[in-house]
């Protein structure tokens, strides 16, 4: 159970972020719950490398760091902005750059934000599927946040928070030692 490992990766590339406080917010909640140890990063981090690189070994050694940090660790949370319907074009391409059996099997808490409700349903019709290719878990519930659900740049909607609540409480699923060992120490 020590040292289980959560990664955090957001699509966007400012700063502050709705899609990257909310990872974040995912995150802590979870590392909260099942005593992860967690790392969140944004397309800032993984640098500029990234657009050149045509393939894995093309990239710097931040944006390699980044990359081995996503596929060793125990579970993911995928946030994404929503851009005209779907996901940035240089997300996509970071996670082109993963092998598919880097992230078989791994949980993935799915995770996006858009400007209001018509973009609700990229987590189901852009990120599922997405992943679904890679052969990962991706937790039933999927969050979508709009702009309402933040007040400056922190999650602050109960319904959001409920939510939220519901997919930390799916990773039970897969780290049940570590709920267990958090509960008792409770």
């Amino acid at each position: 159970m020590a040292g289980l490992k959560l990664v955090g990766i957001a699509g966007s590339f400012n700063r502050p972020s709705k899609t990257l406080a909310l990872v974040r917010h995912v995150a802590e909640r979870a590392s909260g719950q099942y005593g992860f140890v967690n790392r969140t990063y944004d397309l800032h981090d993984v640098g500029p490398s990234l657009g050149g690189a045509l393939w894995r070994k093309d990239l710097d050694d931040q944006a390699k760091r980044v990359i081995d940090d996503i596929v060793h660790s125990d579970a993911l949370i995928i946030g994404s902005p929503t851009y005209k319907g779907s996901y940035p074009g240089l997300f996509k391409h970071l996670i082109d750059l993963i092998d598919p059996q880097e992230l078989r099997g791994k949980p993935i808490v799915i995770t996006a934000t858009g400007g209001g409700d018509r973009h609700a349903l990229m987590v189901e019709h852009q990120l599922r599927p997405l992943f679904g290719f890679f052969m990962a878990h991706s937790l039933p519930t999927a969050v979508y946040a709009s702009d309402r659900d933040f007040t400056d740049y922190e999650v602050s909607s109960e319904p959001l928070y409920n939510r939220i609540s519901d997919v930390v409480a799916e990773l039970a699923a897969f780290f049940p030692e570590a709920s267990r060992a958090l509960a008792a120490a409770e």
